[in-house]
């Protein structure tokens, strides 16, 4: 069988590369979108595209009979589903063979028996792989569970049994934080998987997460292309991915690897698939079986690039019959590769996500750099998909120059508009242990606290406010002198004052006098800002300090200011005079010290439920209202008790920073007593 046309069933980065490899053996590739994706790369960079529906991924990437539908319009004679969305979904493959579609990945039988955490522990142990102690038993209740969890010890670790990628998953450290952490987990469960079965797990200690990557054809050959390490990961979700590990020695790379083939072997499995595996740091030797995806992973560039195999189109050779003409012996892992994962996302407010509009954006290149990216110019990141927009991967003979070589990737690269995790990335691959290969999957939580993030530094500011002031002059004309913001006066010129909002409410007053060009400037309590040291041009302006000149990029959308480079990015809000005074008169008569009364979201998003309503009194930390981004939810609370205004409603869209509820304190009148009383007598 050969494939003529084939449908892909993503979006994003994904979605992306898959379509390059289909170019590049001449297949024709039909994207699918959904409304928020109508502009996006993947779409331009298909032969043909269909729109499946709405944003909502239920409405589009999730709507099994709009892909079908799609693909019998089109004449594709398979599907690419790429990672998430229906990629590991039974139905979806059952509907493919239903209607004689191929699907690409594996059997509906391996799909079920390795979709499930429960059955795949209970299925590969049979075979002869190690599995971590713990309870594995469908339909067990919360109270069955608490009694078995005498068995398994603490710390312990809940997982959701049909989950992925991290979510749901919960440490436990003390017996009596189980029931209530077992009702989180089980909600968490139900919401993002729809099944809210649980099983339990000893915690290993200092554990390593290491992944094997495994290639099988329908002709019963299994091979493995050796292993991942991606131990650097935050809340359970990867952030940096290497291979090979530096932690394995050969023996136990050939031992890990028959494992993973063995997984693979007991299920029939085909196509393209990983196993993973946890490994102590202290008994590296020692290795036990999690769950098996099965399908693409995320970061299985970093094996194309060390095996020189391109993973996708092995998957659609498989696919189409043919077997495998690489045996394991072929298999020889060259140099060091790495991988760092671009979100949208906001390190300094604990990860949130963000949006926004692509206004500059770069790319890195060079030797042994890749990207594989969804960003264009102007794409327009919203808040209803994955924030992952780009992986940037490096290839070097030795793990130190290929860390050397992706730092260097990360710095050039620069995405105005959007908030990135950029700076963070460069951040952890600067940390001593990571250089070293010391890690584990607590690495970063015990890290995160001491990484320094770059701030809103003076010349900064000052570039943003020249930026605006040049912008100002310009629209102002040239014509008549007083309707010019240079400041001008019959006397000592008057600064013209540009408010700054840097995070939430911080807000630093800039000062700026004369025509852009040799205009003086002066920051916050009256720091100058010499004249020279900031040069502002055309989406760029440079600094002179240190004996150096650094170039940043820099952007206007809106009322923002974008400040961009060496991975460093940096949004300044304009704040009107208007707001100004609003913020101004709504503090009066407020004590000096006391909280906000206002509730901001943190993040962009949609209020999916409203706890409270206009009029009631709530307490201080009770939940107000909760908003959700990108798959990630999060809970707005009463920083004070007082009667509350609530001004969204469930369904409402919500902007960084906007204020959602109001909470006043209720004034508490004291009862007067005779000695509080004027003697009348």
């Amino acid at each position: 069988m050969t494939f003529d046309i084939v449908l892909v069933a993503n979006r994003g980065e994904i979605a992306c590369r898959i379509i390059r490899t289909l170019r590049e053996r001449g297949i024709r590739s039909i994207a699918v979108y959904s409304d928020a994706d109508r502009d996006a790369l993947h779409v331009s960079l298909a032969d043909a595209a269909v729109r499946l529906g709405a944003a909502a991924p239920a409405d589009s990437y999730l709507n099994v009979e709009a892909v079908l539908a799609a693909a019998a319009r089109t004449g594709a004679q398979a599907i690419h589903p790429g990672y998430g969305f229906l990629s590991e979904n039974q139905a979806f493959a059952q509907a493919c063979a239903d209607t004689g579609i191929v699907f690409i990945g594996p059997s509906v039988h391996a799909l079920n028996v390795m979709g499930d955490k429960i059955r795949s522990k209970n299925h590969v142990a049979g075979y002869g792989v190690p599995v971590i102690s713990g309870v594995a038993e469908p339909g067990l209740s919360n109270e069955q569970l608490i009694v078995a969890a005498v068995d398994v010890g603490y710390p312990m670790l809940i997982k959701p049994s049909a989950g992925g990628g991290g979510k749901g998953m919960h440490v436990v450290e003390r017996v009596e934080d189980l029931p209530a952490t077992l009702e989180t987990a089980r909600r968490v469960a139900l919401s993002a998987f729809g099944d809210d079965t649980l099983l339990l797990e000893r915690l290993v200690a200092t554990p390593r997460h290491i992944e094997v990557q495994v290639l099988a054809d329908n002709h019963g050959a299994v091979i493995h292309l050796g292993e991942r390490e991606c131990s650097l990961q935050r809340r359970h979700q990867k952030v940096i991915e290497e291979a090979p590990s530096p932690l394995l020695d050969e023996a136990t790379r050939a031992r890990i690897g028959e494992a993973a083939c063995a997984a693979a072997r007991s299920v029939g499995y085909s196509g393209a698939g990983t196993v993973e595996f946890l490994v102590s740091a202290a008994a590296p030797d020692e290795f036990f079986f999690m769950e098996m995806n099965t399908r693409l992973q995320v970061e299985h560039p970093v094996t194309e690039l060390v095996t020189g195999l391109d993973l996708v189109d092995w998957q659609l050779r498989i696919a189409a019959g043919e077997p495998l003409t690489v045996t394991q012996s072929d298999i020889c892992l060259r140099g060091h590769a790495i991988e760092a994962r671009v979100y949208s996302e906001n390190p300094e407010r604990g990860f949130l996500p963000t949006t926004g509009r692509v206004l500059q954006l770069h790319e890195a290149i060079g030797e042994g750099v890749r990207v594989d990216s969804s960003l264009s110019l102007g794409l327009t990141i919203a808040s209803h998909y994955d924030p992952m927009l780009a992986k940037v991967i490096a290839w070097a003979p030795t793990r130190l120059e290929a860390l050397n070589r992706l730092d260097r990737a990360l710095a050039d690269t620069v995405v105005l508009g959007v908030q990135t995790n950029t700076e963070y990335l460069r951040l952890l691959l600067a940390d001593a242990d990571v250089r070293a290969g010391r890690l584990d999957t607590g690495l970063i939580e015990r890290k995160l606290p001491d990484l320094q993030f770059r701030g809103a530094e003076e010349h900064l500011l000052a570039a943003g406010a020249l930026f605006l002031h040049g912008l100002a002059v310009s629209a102002a004309g040239t014509n008549v002198a007083w309707t010019r913001p240079s400041g001008w006066r019959a006397g000592s010129p008057r600064p013209v004052k540009y408010a700054l909002g840097v995070g939430a409410t911080d807000v630093v007053e800039v000062r700026v006098v004369g025509e852009p060009g040799a205009a003086s400037v002066s920051v916050g309590d009256g720091t100058a800002v010499p004249a020279g040291l900031v040069r502002v041009g055309d989406g760029r302006f440079s600094v002179d300090y240190d004996g150096q000149t650094r170039v940043f990029a820099i952007e206007k959308f809106g009322t923002r200011v974008y400040i961009g480079a060496d991975g460093f990015s940096l949004e300044l809000r304009h704040r009107s005079r208007a707001e100004q005074l609003a913020e101004h008169l709504a503090s009066r008569g407020r004590v000096p010290g006391a909280l906000s009364p206002d509730v901001r979201s943190p993040m962009p998003g949609t209020v999916i439920a409203v706890h409270a309503a206009t009029g009631d009194v709530v307490s201080a930390g009770q939940t107000l209202l909760v908003v959700e981004a990108m798959k990630m939810e999060h809970k707005l609370v009463a920083a004070t008790a007082g009667r509350v205004t609530v001004n969204l409603k469930t369904g409402d869209l919500v902007a960084l920073d906007q204020i959602v509820a109001t909470v006043i304190p209720e004034t508490i009148t004291t009862p007067e007593t005779s000695s509080d009383k004027e003697d009348t007598e």
